[in-house]
Order: C-alpha cells, then structure tokens, then sequence
C-alpha cells in the first residue's frame, strides 16, 4: 500500500520534478563523508547477507550496496524514480513500496537495511515509526539498519527566506553573472510562494519537529529530530545505536557534541 497523506503529496511533487529526477538518475557518490563512514564501518559485518536499499531513488546507492552483496533488493515509493533506477541498472531486484509497509518480506529477512539520504523525514510521525516498526521486523537478529535523518539542532532547521534574498555570485563572466542573477530572478517568487504555503504545516514536538525545508526552493516538508530523542525510539524497538555520525566528516558523535552545523545525522543500529 501506498500512503497518500499531505506531506507525502507535498513532497513527490519535488521528488518528481525535472530538476530532481535528473539529479537522481545522474548521482552514484555518497552524499557526504558521514555516509561514506557509515558504509565503511559496517562493510564487514554485512559483506554477503541479504540487504534492502529503501528510497533507492535514481540508483545512487546501487552500486556500493552491491559490492558488499549481489544478495540486494531495492524499493521506492516514486514510481518515476523507480523507473529511473530500473533503467540506469537492468536486472537489479528495484520496486514500488512503501516502507511503511513492508509485508511483502518476511521477518527476520534481512542482514542490514539502509535508508538513505534522509528518506525517512519525508513521511509524517506516524509513517516514521511504521517504518522503523518495519525495519525492526524484516532485520535478522543482529543485522544492522543505517539511516539518515536531518539534525533539529542544526543549520538547515533554521534556514528561511534570507537564503534566496542573496546578491548573484559574481563572476567576471558576463554571461555566468547574467545566468546566476537570472537564477534568483526565477527562483525567489517560486521560493516564497513555497514557504508561505508549506509553513502552516510547522510544528514543534518533544524531540523533533515538521519543517518546511529550504531544499527544492522551499519544496519539501520534513521531520527534523534531536539525536537522543531518536536514539529513544530506536531502543523502544530493540535497535541499538551503535554509532551516529554527521554530514561534516568521518567523526563519530556523541550526544554531548557540539551539533549545531551538522545538517543531518548517519545513525547505524543493531537488532537485539
């Protein structure tokens, strides 16, 4: 099944738009040093068991999820990035769910899930802990789940208008100067219609919050959360967390860290 709630509309709506769907079929790089440490951290331990790549996108993490096992299955909940991936990798296991519901996987199916590129914020609070209640279900005991998820605390919680009021990047170019003023040209009205809109959405909670985000001019609606409140969650599910780290670099993270520039978090958790 595939959920339909306002924030899911809001955001496969950009998800589909040109721009994305051509900046997903072209990624195949780690979004940032954090998630090139989490792989890495856990290569070993996952080498050659049955893996599940959710919100697979254009296919960016096919390829590095499959060096570690041919034992691979892919999901997306967008039907056009779904086909984007089937295209840029015939013969790779990639289908339309939801990971809200994953009950077409038995339990204790898999020896590591990933979520990635902080797929999970874009659902509801309620879809969230779906989908963590079925990752908990599909993982073998022991097997690990590696997620992204934006940061509550950090820069892109606090981000507004002011991001797309900016003067042009100069350039000595006069037709680069012309291209990037025209940019925000186009882009601000876009940019204010979206926060306006998206922002009534906004809500504050005990350890996370929904958030109009500034990524897709302002297109998206996601869940921000604070580190310990999902560390919680996790264990209230019999996932442990391991090891977080940030977006920044190869660190791993404490609680008692400094987070305030860190945009999202890699969580990496083990099934008790």
């Amino acid at each position: 099944m595939i959920a339909d709630t306002v924030q899911d509309r809001i955001n496969r709506k950009a998800w589909t738009s040109w721009g994305a769907r051509h900046w997903f079929a072209a990624a195949v790089e780690p979004t940032d040093p954090g998630e090139a440490a989490a792989i890495a951290r856990i290569a070993d331990q996952v080498r050659g068991t049955p893996l599940l790549d959710v919100g697979v996108g254009g296919g960016r993490t096919v390829q590095m999820l499959r060096a570690l096992s041919n034992d691979y299955v892919a999901i997306d909940y967008t039907p056009e990035l779904v086909e984007i991936c089937q295209r840029n990798h015939p013969g790779v296991a990639v289908h339309r769910m939801d990971a809200r519901d994953l009950s077409a996987f038995a339990d204790n199916s898999f020896g590591m899930v990933m979520f990635s590129f902080n797929g999970i914020d874009a659902v509801d609070a309620d879809g969230r802990s779906a989908i963590l209640r079925e990752f908990a279900r599909v993982l073998r005991p022991g097997g690990l789940l590696l997620f992204s998820t934006h940061n509550k605390r950090g820069p892109s919680y606090r981000e507004n208008l002011t991001r797309f009021l900016q003067l042009p990047k100069w350039s000595p170019n006069p037709l680069r100067l012309g291209f990037n003023t025209a940019r925000i040209i186009v882009n601000l009205p876009l940019a204010t219609i979206n926060y306006l809109r998206h922002s009534r959405l906004n809500r504050e909670y005990d350890g996370y919050a929904v958030r109009v985000c500034a990524a897709h001019k302002f297109g998206i609606v996601i869940i921000y959360t604070e580190m310990a409140a999902q560390k919680r969650a996790l264990a209230n599910l019999g996932l442990q967390t391991e090891v977080v780290f940030g977006n920044l670099d190869a660190r791993e993270l404490s609680e008692d860290d400094d987070v305030s520039q860190v945009y999202w978090f890699h969580f990496i958790a083990r099934k008790t």
